[in-house]
């Protein structure tokens, strides 16, 4: 079975970019199942269940970042989708700590830009898009192709090497490129691992502590001159 991780900010239109791929796997008559990862609502998984009457799942991230909460369940996300008797496993992750990478190593990457979140987005999502393999960019027809054309540089200014596809989601416009990548990628293999390094620190504001300031916390921390200091053992 593939896996097919979909990561970018929200609104950015990664849940029709998936129904357009959707629609067309079904056509060559492969088998996908999907699994949304979202914060405290989502009905993406219904809609598309409706839709396609494919397998699909929520998972809710509450406490946890979604990109961790995708970390810890991806396993058995991938075990449900193979007795599902899937042949692809599209997971759409909220995607909202931008320093952290939810792609797996052996699976497909793709990050989801749209093209009207302003021309520096891609300067500041950091592994989001630098360790992704495919960089989808929507909503192309509601900017100026000069604008397109500076969109797609620092795109590829930020990830070398990336697959740029620019698309128009909603009509189907730019998915045929998508769904051949998705096609031709590997298996994925157990043990799966996380592509890329997580951030070195130890978040105390994740685990609970609400004072302010350095000398309340320790880890990995930071001075408003950006120099890093370590408190701890």
């Amino acid at each position: 079975m593939k896996l097919i991780i979909f990561a970018g900010p929200p609104t950015c239109g990664k849940t029709t970019v998936i129904k357009q791929v959707i629609k067309r796997m079904i056509t060559k008559k492969l088998k996908p199942s999907f699994i949304k990862i979202d914060v405290l609502y989502a009905d993406e998984d219904e809609t598309i269940n409706k839709e396609f009457g494919i397998p699909t799942r929520k998972i809710y991230s509450g406490e946890l970042c979604p990109d961790h909460c995708n970390v810890v369940v991806l396993d058995e996300a991938v075990e449900w989708a193979e007795k599902a008797g899937s042949d692809y496993l599209f997971v759409e992750t909220a995607g909202l700590c931008l320093r952290c990478s939810p792609y797996v190593e052996k699976s497909l990457g793709i990050v989801v830009l749209e093209a009207t979140s302003g021309m520096n987005l891609p300067r500041k999502i950091g592994p989001m898009l630098t360790l992704a393999d495919i960089s989808v960019i929507t909503k192309i027809d509601l900017v100026s192709q000069a604008e397109r054309e500076v969109f797609r540089y620092r795109v590829l200014e930020s990830a070398k090497g990336i697959t740029v596809v620019e698309s128009n989601a909603l009509y189907g416009i730019g998915i045929d490129p998508i769904v051949k990548q998705i096609i031709k990628t590997n298996d994925v293999e157990f043990p799966m691992f996380l592509r890329g390094n997580p951030p070195v620190g130890t978040c105390t504001i994740c685990v609970g502590k609400k004072e302010i300031g350095a000398k309340n916390h320790f880890g990995v921390l930071r001075t408003m001159d950006h120099e890093l200091f370590y408190v701890g053992e």
